[in-house]
C-alpha cells in the first residue's frame, strides 16, 4: 500500500521472492505506467520494475485475499489513509510497517500508529527496517534487512515474504529497538547531511554517526530496546548508510541546509518525504519524557524548526561540558 519509491522496490523483492504483489497507488497515472510500461519513473526513474509487479488505484481489489499487507505510506497522514481502506484489510492479515518516523502529536512509533488506527492487536504488526536505500533494492544490488515483532510465525512469513535473491532478511524480537533506530538515524542524518554541506570532513561524518549512535541507544533502551539490536542492521547498520550515501533523502536534505538553503525551499523541491525534518520534533519529545539527552537531536530541531543556522548545531556541540563517552549509556 504506497507506490512511492521505497513501496515500489519492496514490491520489486516480493516478486522475485516468488509472491504474487500488488502495488496500490493513489494517482492513476502511476498505476498505469507500473503496469503499462513496468516503470514507475517519479520515484525510481530508469528501474525497470518486474511485468508480474501489479498495480491499482483500487485499495479493495489490491487488499482482497492478501495475507501479508505493506504499509508503505509516510507517517504523517497514514491514519486517515488507513480509516479510508482499513475496512478492507482482510481479519488475520499481517501488517508490515515500513515508517520511519514518529508521530509529531502523540509520540507513537509506526506500529502503534497503525494498531491502534486499526484497532487490531498490536501482535499483527510486523516492522521492517535496515539499510535499504530504494533505488539500490530496486536495481537488486546485496542488501539486508530486519523484521521485528512479538509473534515469530508473523514475523517468519514476511521474512520469507521478501526474501529474494539479493535480499536477505533476518528476524528479532526487539520491535522497540528496530523502531527507535529507524526513526533516529533519519535525524542524525540530517545533521550529518549538515556537516557535509558546510565542507568539513571525514572526522567530523565519523564523530556524528558515532555520537548520534549513541543518541540512537540511549532513547533505546530508556523506551524499551536492547541494546545489541543498536549494533545490528536496524541500528548502526541504517545510520552508517543514511548519513553517508548520497541517495539518502535525508542527508540531501540536511546537505542543502548546510549549503544555505531555505527548508522550505528544499521541501518544495523534493517529491519524497525525508521523515526526519518532521519526526525530530517527536523524537525530542520522547527523549525529554524519557529523561535522556539527545543534543545532535536538539540540534536539528533548533535548525529545522527554529530557525537556527546548521553552524550553530555544530558549536553547540563542541560547548558542551567534557564528559566520559560512555555517559548515560
Amino acid at each position: 500500500m504506497g507506490a512511492g519509491s521505497w513501496g515500489t522496490a519492496f514490491g520489486v523483492m516480493c516478486v522475485d521472492a516468488g509472491e504474487p504483489t500488488t502495488l496500490w497507488a493513489r494517482r492513476e497515472e502511476i498505476a498505469t505506467e507500473i503496469c503499462e510500461q513496468h516503470t514507475n519513473g517519479a520515484y525510481l526513474p530508469e528501474t525497470r520494475l518486474p511485468d508480474a509487479l501489479e498495480a491499482t488505484v483500487d485499495p479493495e481489489r489490491a487488499l482482497d485475499g492478501a495475507d501479508v499487507v505493506v504499509l508503505a505510506v509516510p507517517s504523517v497522514g497514514i491514519e486517515a489513509q488507513l480509516a479510508a481502506w482499513g475496512p478492507a484489510i482482510p481479519r488475520d492479515a499481517t501488517l508490515v510497517s515500513l515508517i520511519k518516523g514518529v508521530d509529531v502529536e502523540t509520540l507513537r512509533f509506526g506500529s502503534q500508529l497503525v494498531s491502534e488506527s486499526l484497532d487490531c492487536d498490536p501482535a499483527r504488526v510486523v516492522v521492517v527496517s535496515g539499510p535499504n536505500l530504494a533505488s539500490e533494492c530496486a536495481q537488486r544490488l546485496p542488501a539486508a534487512t530486519v523484521a521485528a515483532g512479538s509473534v515469530e510465525a508473523r514475523t517468519e512469513r514476511v521474512q520469507r515474504a521478501v526474501m529474494a535473491p539479493y535480499f536477505r532478511v533476518y528476524t528479532n524480537p526487539d520491535q522497540t529497538g528496530v523502531e527507535v533506530g529507524g526513526a533516529v538515524k533519519n535525524v542524525i542524518a540530517l545533521a550529518a547531511g549538515m556537516a557535509h554541506g558546510l565542507g568539513f570532513g571525514d572526522n567530523t561524518m565519523a564523530a556524528v554517526i558515532t555520537r548520534g549512535l549513541a543518541e540512537m541507544v540511549r532513547l533505546g533502551a530508556a523506551l524499551g530496546g536492547q541494546a545489541l539490536t543498536f549494533s545490528g542492521l536496524a541500528g548502526v547498520g541504517d545510520l552508517v548508510a543514511t548519513c553517508t550515501s548520497p541517495k539518502s533523502r535525508n542527508r540531501t536534505v540536511g546537505d542543502r541546509l548546510g549549503r544555505g538553503e531555505r527548508l522550505d525551499e528544499v521541501v518544495a523541491s523534493m517529491n519524497m518525504v525525508a521523515e526526519g525534518v518532521k519526526s525530530s520534533r517527536a523524537i525530542l519529545g520522547l527523549a525529554e519524557r524519557a529523561g535522556v539527552e539527545m543534543p545532535i537531536t536538539q540540534g536539528v530541531v533548533a535548525v529545522c524548526h527554529a530557525g537556527h543556522h546548521p553552524s550553530e548545531l555544530v558549536d553547540g556541540l563542541l560547548q558542551r561540558s567534557a564528559k566520559p563517552e560512555l555517559y548515560g549509556l
